[in-house]
């Protein structure tokens, strides 16, 4: 189990460059999949999660070549293999992703049951109702899914609430299917629009339609060719600098961005009293009063990113107030909310009193349990105290990782493993910015 041990208290500053987006990278790993010529991605990060799925991929017959730091080769001249491996497919909920290249190139696919974060289930049901609609039958059991079709056919689907990575398995599968795809009320998140231009170069044809940006037109082609293309920024890793930087009372240039693409988190910051520039592609963000509490919900794009909200947790500690933070996208992902606790931090679970809940939320109500809350009061500025900490998660992880640089004096981090799934050499680029921080591989 690895390590950081990190001596906090002192203002990040700097500059960082921005790597690609995990969110992105692997996807279009397995979509360079859906061609047998060659892709050349640039801009891919090192990260344990763009492993696990190089690994998958070269097990059905995908040749890799690194040809760069960030950038690699593709080819996937056969499929040698239409079974995910159990070992790696369970460690990520990639594995499901891949049924797209092995449909469209097989008509077998069999994915072991997703894996991933412990954020409460990931149901499938949209992605198999969808896909019914394209005449490719599904069979479940305990630790495997198994889909088959002899012709996958163009269809009109309408989510009933919007997800990211089902709408861009349906993007994937449809692209070679005979006739047209309509998704309606898909979502709107960059990483698939990076990807639709990504198939695009390839020779899809996908557009999102000019007066209903939630609508997905597919136009089925017979064959895609290969391209080069260079993966988009990670969103988060911008928050979690940005928020690394407000927290310590620090400032931070970040480079190799599109500002864009965390608007709506810039609007929040700067409305809390931070200092932002933006420039093509650059981000400059400065503590340079005390910031003020604010209330926050998350969202689909183009709302508060879910994936912000544990990074965020630790910049409104150190605010003015009692901010509050309401998670409409997951039923349970306040895991993170304990680590607080052991820093001192005072904080009040509740629900939020609603009318409709099958509307406010975009989880389904099946994954919702009584003990789950989807509310927290978070009261600052709290004076963090060191701790030691044993994470279990992605988000978590780099929460605590924040939370070490804001207090006075030495905390440790173990399982830092799940923070590699998201971020490239995250000890040595915040080492850069200033932090006392020293990582143990083990």
């Amino acid at each position: 189990m690895s390590r950081y041990i990190i001596n906090g208290g002192k203002p990040l500053k700097g500059e960082v460059s921005i790597r690609g987006a995990k969110n992105a990278s692997f996807k279009q790993i397995i979509a360079s999949m859906l061609t047998d010529k060659t892709v050349q991605l640039n801009n891919v990060p090192q990260i344990s999660d763009v492993k696990i799925t190089t690994s998958i991929a070269k097990s059905l017959g995908c040749q890799i070549t690194q040809t760069g730091e960030h950038s690699l080769e593709l080819t996937t001249s056969k499929i040698i293999n239409s079974t995910v491996p159990s070992g790696t497919g369970e460690k990520s909920r990639t594995s499901f992703m891949f049924v797209a290249p092995l449909l469209t190139r097989t008509g077998t696919a069999i994915v072991p049951t997703p894996g991933g974060d412990k954020l409460g289930d990931r149901p499938l049901d949209r992605l198999f109702d969808c896909f019914s609609q394209m005449n490719i039958k599904v069979s479940e059991t305990e630790n495997n899914i198994t889909f088959n079709t002899d012709k996958i056919v163009g269809t009109h689907y309408t989510f009933t609430k919007p997800s990211h990575t089902v709408t861009e398995v349906i993007i994937m599968t449809a692209v070679l299917a005979n006739g047209e795809t309509i998704i309606d009320n898909a979502a709107l998140e960059p990483e698939i629009d990076d990807l639709i231009l990504m198939l695009n170069q390839m020779g899809a044809k996908i557009q999102r339609d000019s007066k209903n940006n939630k609508r997905i037109i597919i136009q089925g082609v017979s064959k895609l060719n290969g391209t080069e293309h260079d993966v988009i920024c990670d969103r988060n890793e911008i928050v979690t600098f940005a928020c690394a930087a407000l927290a310590t009372k620090g400032s931070v240039s970040i480079f190799r961005v599109k500002p864009n693409v965390v608007q709506t988190f810039l609007e929040i910051i700067e409305k809390m009293g931070a200092k932002i520039k933006t420039g093509n592609d650059e981000i400059y963000v400065e503590w340079v009063k005390p910031l003020t509490n604010i209330d926050i919900e998350t969202e689909p794009e183009p709302g508060f990113m879910t994936d912000w909200q544990a990074i965020f947790s630790v910049l409104l500690t150190q605010t003015v107030g009692c901010s509050s933070i309401i998670e409409r996208v997951y039923p349970s992902r306040f895991q993170h909310i304990e680590n607080l606790k052991k820093m001192g931090v005072k904080v009040n679970f509740f629900n939020p009193e609603i009318n409709n809940s099958r509307e406010y939320y975009q989880f389904n109500k099946e994954s919702d349990r009584p003990e789950y809350f989807h509310g927290v009061k978070i009261y600052g500025p709290t004076k963090l105290k060191p701790a030691n900490f044993v994470i279990k998660d992605l988000r978590a992880g780099a929460s605590a990782t924040i939370a070490a640089l804001t207090a006075s004096g030495k905390s440790t981090i173990d399982g830092v493993e799940y923070i590699e799934r998201g971020y490239e050499k995250l000890a040595e680029r915040l080492w850069s910015l200033g932090a006392n921080i020293e990582y143990i591989k083990t």
